[in-house]
């Protein structure tokens, strides 16, 4: 090979370098215009997405990377963050909008904590159906808590509302638990054999697919199987012991706080759109 110089026209390649044999990447791949490696690999059988992206992460840690360089999650494994920080914001809306209903469907602040305090029973439940199965804790699986969460609070509901239904009628409270239980245990178990019997061909597919089916059907069977009879036994008691607290002289003074702190703000809003609408009649 051949070069051109100014001064003395083509001069060969080899009076001015010395060649030697090396290895070197055979294509560089970029990412936002800096230079990546990509490492790709696939979870064992029974193993999980995110204690491998833990492991990673701690490792890359331990290593003492230079400052130059930085490590990022790709793919599946990128998908896989963004989804759990929005799992645990539908996570906490669903507890805050669950409440805000039930609180306008019963007309109390304290029923609705009778009725929330029954979803985290159902967690620890869902998970332990997963773990019996071999399944993983993924994103499947956490739409399949939330579905759990909607079957159990339903659950509740119709056990509160039968129970306040009775006790309307004069019925003593021990008496209407004890009555609303054994009324509600038939639609209760309907719905549950149902749910169950709906799940079961997602719990045992074996198709394409089939492992995020499963994720689903095994924590909705296990997990709704597992906690049927808790929740009915929990749901009376904390019922009662919440009825308890409604009729103390300290959530009574909490009540009339925020009846009034409402009732002031109403008065101020109502305020505000007279004057606003005086405002634009001058006008």
């Amino acid at each position: 090979m051949i070069v051109s110089s100014s001064k003395i026209g083509w001069v060969s390649l080899d009076n001015l370098v010395r060649i030697e044999e090396g290895t070197g990447p055979s294509a560089i791949d970029r990412l936002n215009r800096e230079r990546q490696v990509t490492l790709l690999a696939n979870v064992k059988p029974g193993g999980s997405q995110a204690a491998v992206i833990q492991k990673m992460n701690q490792f890359a840690k331990e290593v003492g990377i230079d400052s130059a360089y930085k490590t990022g999650l790709a793919g599946r494994s990128k998908e896989l963050g963004r989804a759990g920080y929005y799992f645990m914001l539908a996570f906490v809306l669903s507890f805050v909008f669950m409440y805000m209903v039930l609180a306008a469907q019963f007309e109390s602040f304290i029923h609705p904590v009778t009725i929330l305090l029954t979803l985290p029973l159902a967690i620890p439940f869902g998970i332990l159906a997963l773990l019996l199965t071999g399944q993983t804790v993924n994103i499947f699986s956490g739409l399949g808590l939330l579905l759990l969460f909607g079957v159990v609070k339903k659950n509740a509901i119709l056990q509160i509302d039968h129970t306040n239904q009775l006790r309307a009628r004069g019925m003593e409270r021990l008496e209407a638990i004890v009555r609303a239980n054994r009324d509600r245990l038939r639609p209760i178990l309907m719905t549950t054999i149902a749910l169950v019997a709906g799940m079961l061909p997602l719990t045992i597919s074996s198709g394409p697919g089939s492992g995020t089916n499963r994720s689903i059907g095994v924590l909705v069977v296990g997990g709704q199987s597992l906690c049927l009879l808790l929740t009915l036994l929990a749901v009376p008691v904390f019922y009662s012991l919440f009825d308890d607290l409604g009729k103390s002289r300290v959530w009574g003074l909490i009540g009339a706080g925020v009846t009034g702190a409402f009732g002031r703000a109403k008065r101020k809003a109502a305020s505000a759109t007279a004057s606003l609408f005086s405002l634009i009649s001058r006008h």
